[in-house]
């Protein structure tokens, strides 16, 4: 469920949500459903990669479409739509993180940039019971760790090192500058290293 690793929001689909919002502004329900045909998959991928869970991710895109119809006459700028639609969506998977303790699956990229195996790949490939435990443990702790970053730090992380949304989108969807994203993420594994010690190096394979 990822985006497609190209800009999400360029010049062109500026104008093109900008155009869209103006037509359901003035009463063109067909135009709601043009963006939420071109945002539909993004939403829905951005939500579960916060949740890890589909039937949550699509709840939480529902949502958050239907929250920006009710507030679409209060967005200052309708070239934005889609960073704002997205800021809904992963304000909104937060929420339902912090209620529902959803864990996050891939986690692998969040433990440094070294191209650690997936999570997911380890405990399919390690049948031993007592490595499984030891692993939803560890899970566990990084979710608790995530749970305690600032939330820029943990959604520059996510977006970037699990949904691998390039960092120039990120900026958009913060609404900030590209070099506030690359700080957010240093900040955020920096901080991870600091929390979690040396149980995160002993996580990665070959370490």
């Amino acid at each position: 469920m990822k985006p497609p690793n190209r800009p999400l929001f360029t010049e062109d689909s500026a104008e093109r949500d900008a155009a869209r919002v103006r037509a359901v502004l003035a009463g063109d329900r067909d135009a709601f459903e043009q963006l939420v045909e071109a945002y539909e998959q993004v939403s829905v991928g951005t939500a579960y990669r916060l949740l890890n869970n589909s039937d949550d991710a699509r709840e939480v895109a529902q949502e958050a479409f239907l929250k920006a119809y009710r507030s679409l006459d209060r967005l200052k700028d309708p070239r934005r739509f889609g960073p704002w639609l997205l800021r809904i969506v992963s304000n909104l998977s937060l929420n339902v993180r912090r209620s529902r303790r959803a864990g996050i699956v891939s986690l692998d990229a969040q433990t440094g940039s070294d191209g650690a195996t997936d999570s997911r790949e380890t405990a399919t490939s390690t049948p031993d019971p007592g490595q499984e435990v030891e692993g939803r443990e560890l899970l566990r702790r990084i979710e608790a760790a995530l749970e305690q970053l600032p939330e820029k730090q943990r959604l520059a992380l996510i977006l970037f090192t699990v949904e691998e949304w390039p960092q120039k989108d990120i900026a958009q969807l913060l609404e900030c500058s590209l070099e506030t994203v690359k700080w957010n993420v240093f900040r955020a594994r920096q901080r991870l290293r600091e929390i979690l010690g040396d149980e995160l190096m002993e996580a990665r394979p070959g370490a």
